[in-house]
C-alpha cells in the first residue's frame, strides 16, 4: 500500500456501489487527459490584490508552448490563500482565456467538505471539464469517502483524487483509492504525489484495473521519469517552465510500449529530464516563490510577490542562481525576457 497500515477490510463498512446501473464501457487508461497539465501562478500586485492580468499571461503562455490542460487553482496557484470568490474568479478567467481549446481541471479542494461542494457547484457552472481535489485536513475512513462522493454527486463531471501528504493534505490509504475508483460514479482519476508515488501508481493500476481511467503526478515533474515508465498519463506542474516540461513530455511519449507493456522512456527524455533537475529542485526549495521568480525573471508576471504563509523569499544569491539554471536550460526555453 502506501506506507499506511491499513489494509482493505478497513474499508469494508464503507457505502457500497454508488455508481449508477448500468455502467457505461470503461475508457481504456489515459485517452481522456493525457500530457502536460500546466498550473498558472496567481500574480498580485504590489498591494497583493491579484492582478489578472498577469494571470491571463500566465494561462497564454502554458498555452502557446503547447501545455495539454490548465489546472487552477490549486496549491501551486496560492488556492489555500485565496477568498472563496477569488478562487472562483481565477478558475471563469482560466477557462475564458482557455477557451475550449485544452482540458480545464478546477481545483476544488476546501476546508470542509462544504467548501469542496460549493466549489464544485461553481466549476461545473462554469464549464469545467472535471474536478480536483484533496480531503480536508484532518479527515479519515468515512469522511474521505463522503467527501468525493458529494463533490461527484454534485458536479457529474470526471473527479481527480489529489493524493498529497502533510502538511498540504492528508494521504488517501491506497485500499480507498481503489475503492472509490471502482465504486463511486465520476472518481475515475488520481494525481499521485504522495510519498511513494512510482510505487502507488503501479500498485492502483493492478488493483483498480481500467476503473482508473488516468494516473498524473505532482511534485514539479521531479519523478515523471519513473512514473512514465509505470504508465503515468501525464504531469502537473507549475506552469512557469511549461515549454521544457512539454519538450520533456515529447520525448516520452515517442518512447512507445515494450513487451511487457510498459512505457519506454527513451534516452531523449532522460537527457531532457536530467537537465531540468536542478530547475525541479529549486523549486522544491521555494515553492510558489519560485514559480513566480521564474515568471518574473521570464517577463510574463510584472512581481513576484506572494501572499503569507507562502512567502519564502529569495534574496539576491537566490536570484543569481535562478538565473544560471534558466540560462543552462535556456534552449528548452521560449518566451525569455
Amino acid at each position: 500500500s502506501n506506507g499506511c497500515i491499513l489494509g482493505a477490510s478497513d474499508y469494508s463498512n464503507l457505502p457500497t456501489t454508488i455508481r449508477s446501473e448500468p455502467q457505461p464501457e470503461k475508457m481504456t487508461q489515459n485517452k481522456t487527459f493525457r500530457g502536460v497539465y500546466a498550473i498558472p501562478v496567481t500574480p498580485f500586485n504590489e498591494d497583493l490584490s491579484i492582478d489578472w492580468e498577469s494571470l491571463r499571461k500566465c494561462i497564454e503562455f502554458s498555452l502557446e508552448t503547447g501545455a495539454h490542460g490548465i489546472v487552477l487553482p490549486v496549491n501551486a496557484s496560492e488556492g489555500p490563500f485565496l477568498t472563496d470568490a477569488e478562487r472562483k474568479e481565477v478558475l471563469k478567467t482560466g477557462i475564458e482565456v482557455v477557451n475550449g481549446t485544452v482540458p480545464v481541471i478546477a481545483g476544488v479542494s476546501g476546508a470542509s467538505t462544504a467548501v469542496s461542494v460549493a466549489l464544485t457547484k461553481n466549476a461545473a457552472e462554469l464549464g469545467a471539464d472535471a474536478v480536483m481535489a484533496m480531503p480536508p485536513n484532518g479527515a479519515a475512513g468515512a469522511v474521505i469517502w463522503d467527501h468525493y462522493s458529494a463533490i461527484a454527486e454534485t458536479g457529474q463531471l470526471p473527479v481527480w483524487i489529489q493524493n498529497n501528504k502533510p502538511p498540504a493534505g492528508p494521504v488517501v490509504p491506497t485500499p480507498m483509492m481503489v475503492k472509490l475508483l471502482n465504486e463511486v460514479e465520476h472518481v475515475d482519476y488520481v494525481k499521485e504525489e504522495s510519498y511513494l508515488p512510482g510505487q502507488i501508481m503501479t500498485e492502483l493500476q493492478e488493483k483498480a484495473g481500467d476503473a482508473v481511467k488516468g494516473l498524473m503526478g505532482g511534485m514539479g515533474g521531479r519523478f515523471l521519469v519513473d512514473e512514465y515508465r509505470r504508465g503515468s498519463a501525464g504531469t502537473m506542474p507549475a506552469g512557469h517552465i511549461t515549454d521544457a516540461h512539454v519538450k520533456l513530455w515529447d520525448a516520452l511519449d515517442a518512447g512507445g510500449i515494450d513487451s511487457d507493456g510498459l512505457q519506454i522512456v527513451t534516452d531523449e527524455a532522460r537527457t531532457l529530464w536530467e537537465r531540468m533537475i536542478p530547475s525541479l529542485n529549486f523549486e522544491f526549495l521555494f515553492g510558489a516563490n519560485a514559480y513566480k521568480a521564474a515568471y518574473f525573471r521570464r517577463g510574463i508576471i510584472k512581481t513576484d510577490r506572494t501572499r503569507n504563509p507562502a512567502n519564502k523569499y529569495l534574496d539576491k544569491l537566490d536570484y543569481e542562481e535562478l538565473d544560471t539554471i534558466l540560462d543552462r536550460m535556456g534552449d528548452l526555453l521560449s518566451w525569455k525576457k
